[in-house]
Formats: C-alpha cells, structure tokens, sequence
C-alpha cells in the first residue's frame, strides 16, 4: 500500500487505530460517527457523509443526528442517489466526483454547499439493506494515494459494520430485498455471467422438467356392483327388519310396507269373487230349466276370471309387501327411522346390498380440473379417517357429461378399480389425486391461471 506523502510515518498506525477502533463500537450509530469524523485523521476533508439509498443520510461529519429533511438533507440524498444511479461510478470502489457528474439542476448548487473537489467511496448491498457508499468533499484535489487508503479504510470498516448490522426478521420486505439482491446486475461481468442471466437458464430447466400432471378432487369409496333395492309398489314404510351395515343373507326379511290397506283390499276381493261364484251357480242351476239363461253363463265366468286374477294381483301386491333380499352382502341406507311412515312410489330407492370387499374409488372432478384422462391412469385416495394409509387405484371410466353433484355443484364421474382389496369400510371420504401423462412443470404451474384468463378475456 503506498503510503500518503502528507505525513507518511503516521498514516499506517492512524489506519491500524482506526481499525482497532471499529472492532470495539459498539453500534452502527457509532461506527458511523467514527467514520465520517474520525476518517479525518487518514486524510483531511471538510465535509463527510454515509448515505444509503433505502436509508438516506445516515451520518455527517461534525453533526450529531442529521437531519434528511431540512434542504440541505434532501439535497444531499438527490445528490447521493444521482452518483450511485451512474454506471460508470458504481462500476468501481473508489472515485472521484465533483459538479459534472451530477444532473445539472443540482450542479449550480454545489458550490454553494461544497467545495469542487469530491471522493466516493462506495458499499456494496447487502441483505436487507442497498448500496451506498461515503462521501468526502474538500478544496484540494485527491490523490491515488487517497484512493487506496481510504479502500483499505472503508474494506475494513465495512466488515465492522455488516457484523454489528441486527439482522433483519424474515417478512416480505426482507424476503423481496433478498431476491433483489440476486438478480442484481454485477458490474465489470459478461452479460452471460449476469445473474439474471444465469437464474433465466436455470428457471427456464426447471419449467420444462416432466412431471406428471395430477389434480386433487373430492372422492368417496362406494361399492363397485350393488343390489339396488327399490319401492316394489305404491305405499308407506311400516317397518325396517335391518340395521344400517349389517350383514343379510338371501332371502332375509328387510322392509314391510304398511300391509292393512292392502289386506283390506285382499278381503274385498276375495268377497267380491265368492260372491261371483255363487251367482254362477245359482245360474247354471236356472239354466237348465230355462234355456234363456244359459246365455249368461259365458258372462259369470268371465266376472269370476276377472275376479279371481283381481285377488292373485292383491295377493302378490300382499307379498311384495314383504322386501326380501336377493343376495348375500351389506346393507347401506341412511337411518331407518327417517323412513318409518314415509310413503314411497314404485322404484324409489330405499337401499342397496354390496358385497364388504366390492368396492371401488368415485371421484367429481370439477370442470376446471377436467384434464384428459385414460382408463388405467392412477388414481391415489387419500381418506380423512386414516390420511396416512392411501388407496391405490386405476382409472375405470369417466363420464363425458357432467352432472349435479349431491352439494349441487356440476362435476365429472369418475369411477376407479382398486389396484388390491382394501380393509375400509364403504362410504368413507377423503380426497382423490388423479394422475394423467406426463407435462412440462411451466404447463403444470400455469394451467389453471392460463385458462382463467382464457376465460376472463375471451380469447
């Protein structure tokens, strides 16, 4: 380091205590201070000023708080701000300023507030906080031997500072400073080594690396191939022989309708049909004295036909009466004391019967997530009651219309095979991820807002 001709025997061990001295502060606050006074002792100057370009004057030389917003302060900054926007002052540590590299509005006044002869000494950014630098101005010229003091001076002072510098809490002001920080140009690099550049190249095979494209979708296990048990004809619900989820064997009693109207019929027509029978045969024993009534016998045995099939017909409505089940399983239904009373029509679903094991994975897909799906495509449930034991499945078919969902929403049925038999029960829910081909990761992140504007723009 070349030594400065003023009072070459002194400068090293001012550098040296000036050194020792920034290791003891014991705040920013004091460091600055130390700086913009103490500096003095290295080289003389008339004025100095720390400034930063998010925080302004931070310290002047001979002033205890400066104050940024009186004139003086505001012109300051303007100036500051002026010298680190051009270029080819930020490229190097150390320059010398004056008038001419200043927009000219201000120039007129630095004569009036400085003297000719100014010294930048810059600062790099760092996180939390943008560049700036120390500003020195004087009447005398400076020289190389000033520029490569106060370098060394301000190397060393800025480690003190960024040491003793609070770090800053992680928020989004923090967080925007860091990235800022990153894609900052670099001064005296190829364009191609700019970070910029170099996070492009590096998003750029993050977007187009392959990923499966998935969405999630609410889904539910149901049984694969139930027995839907159906109101066999027009009446009330008397009683249920079942309970929700028990198991029934063939043939076992599941619902009686409210049989007393019904058999009150049966009585009727049965009345009515003994009483055919006895017109008959009191006619056939007429006719075989009068040859006039024997006429009428085809006619009393067309009433009796017609009565006896009325009777067959409110027998087996009798028995229908009576649901059975057809087969061996579980039986699912809601609870069977909101149905006692109730009065159903022919083919109203009361029940279903499934096998326990027979069940399969349905999914609504909503119509913003409609992706182009397979059969054999992976579907994964992930069920709320045991969220860490998934379902595995493959696509069995998907609906090409969509319908109304049982919230009211409209939304694509998706039914899928499981890949193995599973120990939960029928009926739980969860959430379905629904897996298609394989897509770019820039297609996978940008679909949904691609097709909202889409959407929103018309186009």
């Amino acid at each position: 380091m070349i030594l400065n001709q003023s009072n070459p025997n002194a400068t090293l061990p001012t550098l040296y205590e000036l050194v020792r001295r920034a290791r003891a502060a014991a705040s920013t606050t004091e460091l600055g201070f130390l700086l913009v006074n103490e500096t003095h002792l290295l080289t003389p100057y008339r004025q100095g000023m720390l400034w930063f370009a998010d925080q302004g004057l931070q310290s002047h030389s001979g002033v205890v708080v400066p104050d940024e917003h009186a004139p003086y302060g505001q012109w300051v900054n303007k100036v500051c701000d002026g010298i680190v926007k051009r270029e080819e002052l930020a490229k190097v540590s150390a320059v010398r300023v004056g008038p001419s590299n200043v927009p000219s509005e201000m120039a007129a006044d630095w004569a009036a507030w400085w003297p000719v002869h100014g010294l930048w000494v810059g600062l790099p950014g760092t996180r939390g906080l943008k560049p700036g630098g120390l500003l020195l101005v004087r009447e005398e010229a400076w020289s190389d031997d000033d520029l490569l003091l106060l370098t060394e001076w301000l190397d060393a002072w800025w480690h003190a500072f960024r040491a003793l510098r609070p770090t800053t809490p992680w928020n989004l002001r923090s967080l925007g400073a860091l990235v800022a920080d990153w894609f900052r140009p670099k001064a005296g690099q190829a364009w191609w080594k700019q970070p910029l550049v170099r996070w492009g190249v590096v998003l750029l095979f993050v977007m187009v690396f392959p990923v499966r494209l998935s969405v999630l979708a609410p889904g539910e296990l149901v049984p694969a191939h139930p027995t839907v048990i159906r109101a066999p004809l027009d009446g009330v619900v008397s009683v249920f022989h079942v309970q929700p989820n028990q198991l029934v064997k063939q043939g076992q009693l599941l619902v009686g309708f409210d049989e007393a109207l019904i058999q009150s019929r049966v009585d009727v027509a049965e009345q009515n049909l003994a009483t055919a029978e006895t017109e008959y045969r009191q006619t056939s024993q007429q006719a075989l004295q009068d040859a006039k009534l024997r006429g009428q016998l085809a006619l009393s045995t067309g009433k009796i036909e017609e009565k006896r099939a009325e009777v067959a017909f409110l027998r087996g409505q009798l028995e229908r009466s009576r649901v059975t089940s057809p087969r061996d399983g579980v039986v699912l239904f809601d609870d069977p004391a909101e149905w006692i009373g109730k009065p159903v029509t022919v083919g109203e679903r009361i029940l279903r019967i499934a096998e326990p094991e027979d069940s399969e994975v349905e999914v609504w897909l909503p119509l913003a997530d409609a992706i182009d799906l397979s059969p054999g495509d992976a579907v994964t449930m992930y069920l709320n009651a045991s969220p860490l034991s998934p379902v595995s499945a493959r696509v069995r078919y998907v609906a090409h219309e969509a319908m109304p969902r049982p919230d009211g929403l409209f939304a694509y049925r998706l039914r899928a095979t499981l890949s193995e038999k599973t120990s939960h029960r029928v009926g739980l829910k969860g959430t379905a991820k629904v897996q298609a081909g394989w897509v770019p990761l820039g297609f996978w992140i940008l679909r949904r807002p691609i097709a909202s504007l889409r959407t929103t723009l018309g186009i």
